[in-house]
């Protein structure tokens, strides 16, 4: 399931439950591949937010001449195209070449559909012939079936399928139909990766480093726009969110320009923390924003939040601890024309949430009268440590609470490993808080992050008793 990409708490839904309740497990397989809309052994291109996935097919014997390169190629790791070379007989039918269209669109169904290939090819014996390529796996034996023989014979086309030399290069094969000849037989060539402008970011697997090069340089072969491919070698520093990486191929420049929700944004991949997976989860905060509200972006990055929620007319005060993301995110703001609506602030998170957020609280929620609609909100986009740092709202405001529509409402953001990732995420935020939020918070799965780890964030409303300490009377 996991390598489908496809989540197994669909087996926890009631309706596959009962579906799958008294069936045998190959049928269960098959009712599974329709709630994913794919076929067992299939897997499919995803291009969703920058994120895209080299896709890997079962092999099938009777493609394997027309869509794998020369089996020579296997355990090459410094690519040379000319060795992929390699020269396959298919059917053809000799056709006067006035009359090439109409075929094409009668016979669309058994004509060659190979993308990158032609179809129609010149007829080295008569300059008023063409020859149309046939698809060897549906004219089994280079013979024709009934219905296309009906066909050929309303078009008046003699019915005779003769052989053709087809020379196949390396431009007429995919990504990985060109890493599965090259790896080592069974091993896993599927390998997902973020696009961040001109930049692929890749997570190889141990067993695909040998290649990591080649691999790098098809990328850049096959994806036009990409002309640097890099390889994270470490786990992400949770301090300031980067990772060490190796460029694998193309030119060693991380400096890029995104666009995210229509937002241009500029940054040094090498230095900054930047998801494209991440696209619709921004603009779903930004969605509950309304102009004239404020946010506190505690773990502001290079701006993703704060900027959008500046466009839309919000009072934003965006932090980040990394120098690097708070100086992108200063060059962010002048890109985007929003640098006078932003206060920006290079400081320890618990130190942002103790200084200027209670600052800023302390001085505008007792202003606040019951008609006004403004809404203040936190936004604390650290996975690995963000919950940690909701102890700060524990009596951060003196005096007496304000009305509770003026209450600050809170989106923390955590991994959970724990077979009820939401309710694990709400236990540790309450842990941290010292009080309950049953029926008093949201939780959104955001993605999968890895098998068995979510990502998600938890909304709620800071507890009047919790954020004020009354005075003792």
């Amino acid at each position: 399931l996991w390598r489908f990409g496809y989540s197994a708490r669909l087996l926890k839904t009631n309706h596959f439950r009962t579906a799958a309740s008294n069936t045998s497990f190959p049928a269960v397989w098959m009712l599974l591949a329709q709630y994913s809309g794919r076929t067992p052994g299939l897997f499919v291109v995803v291009k969703k937010n920058s994120f895209f996935t080299m896709s890997e097919t079962v092999e099938d014997k009777a493609h394997v001449e027309l869509y794998s390169p020369h089996p020579e190629v296997r355990g090459m790791t410094l690519l040379n195209r000319e060795a992929f070379k390699r020269t396959v007989v298919v059917p053809v039918l000799k056709v006067k070449k006035e009359i090439v269209n109409t075929l094409l669109k009668s016979l669309k169904h058994t004509v060659l559909q190979r993308p990158g290939l032609k179809r129609v090819v010149e007829d080295p014996e008569d300059e008023d012939s063409r020859l149309v390529i046939l698809d060897p796996h549906k004219i089994p034996e280079f013979s024709l079936g009934e219905p296309e023989q009906e066909v050929l014979k309303q078009l008046n086309v003699r019915p005779e399928v003769s052989k053709y030399n087809l020379e196949l290069t390396y431009e007429n094969f995919k990504s990985e139909e060109i890493l599965r000849a090259v790896l080592p037989e069974g091993q896993e060539v599927t390998s997902g990766f973020s696009r961040v402008g001109h930049i692929a970011h890749l997570n190889l697997r141990e067993h695909q480093l040998p290649y990591r090069h080649l691999i790098g340089q098809v990328i850049i072969d096959k994806n036009p726009g990409i002309t640097c491919v890099v390889n994270k070698t470490n786990i992400i520093d949770s301090t300031y969110r980067n990772f060490q990486m190796e460029v694998l191929a193309g030119e060693s420049k991380l400096v890029t320009k995104v666009k995210e929700n229509n937002i241009a944004y500029e940054l040094d991949f090498s230095k900054v923390y930047w998801n494209p997976r991440l696209s619709t989860e921004h603009g779903r905060i930004i969605e509950l924003l309304k102009p004239g509200d404020v946010l506190f972006d505690v773990f502001a990055g290079i701006g993703p939040f704060a900027i959008p929620a500046a466009k839309k007319k919000c009072h934003v005060f965006a932090n980040d601890l990394n120098p690097d993301s708070y100086n992108w995110l200063l060059h962010n703001c002048k890109l985007n024309k929003v640098d006078n609506k932003i206060k920006a602030f290079n400081m320890d998170g618990r130190d942002f949430l103790l200084g200027p957020v209670r600052e800023e609280l302390s001085k505008e929620l007792p202003l606040l009268k019951e008609e006004q609609k403004t809404s203040f909100h936190i936004v604390m986009n650290l996975p690995a440590l963000a919950i940690e740092f909701l102890d700060v709202f524990r009596h951060l405001l003196a005096g007496e609470p304000c009305s509770s529509a003026g209450l600050p409402t809170v989106h923390c953001y955590g991994f959970s490993k724990h077979d009820d990732p939401a309710k694990d995420i709400q236990e540790r935020a309450e842990a941290s808080l010292g009080t309950s939020l049953d029926g008093r918070c949201s939780t959104y799965l955001v993605r999968n992050v890895a098998p068995n780890k979510e990502m998600l964030c938890i909304s709620f409303q800071v507890p009047a008793d919790v954020l004020y300490k009354r005075p003792c009377p």
